[in-house]
Parts: C-alpha cells; sequence; structure tokens
C-alpha cells in the first residue's frame, strides 16, 4: 500500500502519509490513488486542482465555501513548510469550533484530507511555500465565505512569533459567533 492514512483528532479530517521511493536520482512517489483512497473512506471525486504561492509570514484564512459548493480538499505542501489548519465548522458536530493543525513540507510529503463543512488555513514557515490542493467541487465566488484567523473561541495556536501578512478580506472576516447557521459549511 503506497499510503497511510492517519486519522486526526477529529475523525474526519485524515492525514495522509505516502510511500516516497528514493534513491541518488531523486524521488517517486503517488501522490493521489481513487482506489486506495476510497477504501480509507475518502469517497469524494475531486473536481478541481489549485496550485498556490506564498512567502514566509502569509497566513491565508480561514477560508470555506457555503452549501450548495462546499468543498472538500486534499492538501499537499510541494515547497516549503506549512502549519494547515481544518476548523469544524459543521453545526450539528459534537467537535463544533474544533481544529487540527498538522505540519505539511515538501520533506515530510504528507496530504491533509479536509471534508466539506471545514474552514481551512495554513500559515507559511519557510522562506516561501507552494500548495498543491484538490478541491471536490469547483470556486464559487459567490459561496466564498471565512471565519477570522485569530477567533478566541477557537484559540488556534499558530505556533509564530511574528505578525502575519494577511490579504484585506482576510483581516476583516467575521468571528464564527457571528456567522448565522445556514452561513456555515
Amino acid at each position: 500500500m503506497p499510503f497511510e492514512f492517519e486519522r486526526q483528532k477529529i475523525e474526519d479530517v485524515i492525514l495522509v502519509k505516502p510511500k516516497v521511493f528514493g534513491d541518488n536520482r531523486g524521488f517517486f512517489m503517488e501522490a493521489y490513488k481513487k482506489s486506495e483512497f476510497f477504501e480509507n473512506g475518502i469517497t469524494i471525486e475531486f473536481n478541481q486542482d489549485n496550485h498556490s504561492k506564498s512567502t514566509k509570514g502569509v497566513l491565508r484564512g480561514l477560508h470555506y465555501q457555503k452549501s450548495p459548493y462546499a468543498q472538500a480538499k486534499l492538501v499537499r505542501c510541494s515547497k516549503g513548510r506549512i502549519y494547515d489548519v481544518a476548523v469544524d465548522i459543521r453545526p450539528e458536530s459534537k467537535t463544533f469550533g474544533q481544529y487540527v493543525k498538522v505540519e505539511l513540507s515538501e520533506e515530510n510529503k504528507h496530504m491533509l484530507f479536509i471534508p466539506e463543512g471545514f474552514a481551512h488555513g495554513f500559515v507559511v514557515l519557510s522562506e516561501e511555500a507552494e500548495l498543491l490542493y484538490k478541491a471536490s467541487g469547483e470556486y464559487a465566488p459567490q459561496a466564498d465565505r471565512g471565519i477570522r484567523w485569530n477567533d478566541e473561541t477557537i484559540g488556534i495556536n499558530w505556533e509564530i512569533d511574528f505578525e502575519p501578512i494577511l490579504s484585506e478580506k482576510d483581516m476583516v472576516q467575521p468571528f464564527l459567533k457571528d456567522v448565522q447557521k445556514e452561513e456555515l459549511g
């Protein structure tokens, strides 16, 4: 099996560890294999691939799309190093408002599966980072939403000792308590 699937403290969020075959020429790995992902509970059909590049200190998030445009994501850091965060925003969930944070990097080659109903964000720890991620739905600007990255009720420990670089949009996102239930996930 070329992957290990580790359920996180919020069980629907899964850390995927690919088997990497390396030698003096470089490495090879499978980044996605539908049959193995389906066998391990990730039965999402991915419809869009995204690629982003950010510099050290950039914090993007916490973003989501509201229903019926909600997206599941499979996130991988192909260059550099980040902390990747998924926040459960499913109002009826027993883990509502809780989060999972993992380090993704070009060295560990891990991927994070984030199901629908979660807000997603990351902070860049290296000089620059590139993320590749699959999304289950296409981007729908009319459904684009967010939650403030430093919402005290969520209490994300970003483990940074610098003031993050934010977009204007991310600076003014609402706090989770101020988002109406029908606007979530």
